[in-house]
């Protein structure tokens, strides 16, 4: 039997079943923003990274349960940016300004910059190019605050990241989609894989680690930073 052929109910069912899948992620937001309220920092990241999880597949989930037929009621692309926002920006900000990692001032300040400028470019209707990169840096700061618990870097030094990370978000760079971006994808998912391996490695650690977990972390981040060099080489084709 095909999708198709199974009985109306069924598929609005799972039609409704997938957006309540991504609205789980609001619910995890939530337990996110506790932990990092009450200074559990690994928990908090621990949230982030289900939440990462559930948005890595609910846009797979939403194509093949055809959600915009079956559950057209819901606007799944509105659904998921409303998640996006809660656990993408929101709540690593307030990890952020909750921890030790810069003087709180500063913290509170650069948040409500990053916050503002994440605001308009959730709202900008150019995010994505036709073949699926992300244009300017794509408001991941679930990840690029991580990177500062993992790296413990000087504060001016994590202060300068945030600043060139919202000045990215509208510049004329592109940065991949993981999962959908079919250029060297396979290899960018195993990287991806390790990175959530490493990831979940700091959090066992209380985010705190040694060089060795550091150095996957940067050579993670330089893969995904360089990737964008290969976009139109014919060496990089699948």
């Amino acid at each position: 039997m095909t999708w198709e052929d199974k009985p109306a109910s069924v598929r609005r069912a799972a039609g409704f079943s997938v957006h309540i899948f991504t609205a789980s992620g609001g619910a995890v937001a939530l337990l996110a923003l506790y932990a990092a309220i009450e200074r559990d920092f690994a928990a908090c990241f621990a949230w982030l990274g289900l939440a990462l999880f559930i948005d890595g597949i609910d846009g797979t989930l939403a194509r093949a349960a055809k959600v915009t037929e079956t559950a057209a009621r819901i606007d799944g692309v509105v659904l998921d940016l409303v998640v996006d926002f809660l656990t993408y920006v929101l709540v690593p900000v307030i990890a952020l300004w909750r921890s030790d990692l810069m003087p709180t001032p500063v913290s509170f300040w650069l948040g409500l910059v990053v916050t503002l400028a994440s605001t308009l470019y959730f709202a900008d209707n150019a995010m994505k190019t036709r073949d699926y990169w992300f244009r300017g840096f794509p408001a991941l700061w679930n990840v690029a605050v991580l990177y500062l618990f993992v790296l413990r870097l000087p504060w001016p030094a994590s202060a300068a990241i945030l600043v060139v990370g919202t000045a990215a978000m509208f510049a004329p760079v592109v940065f991949v989609h993981p999962l959908r971006v079919k250029k060297l994808r396979v290899v960018t998912i195993a990287v991806t894989m390790a990175w959530f391996a490493l990831a979940a490695a700091a959090i066992v650690a209380d985010l705190h680690v040694g060089w060795p977990i550091k150095a996957g972390f940067l050579a993670v981040g330089l893969y995904f930073l360089a990737l964008p060099f290969a976009r139109h080489s014919p060496w990089a084709d699948d």
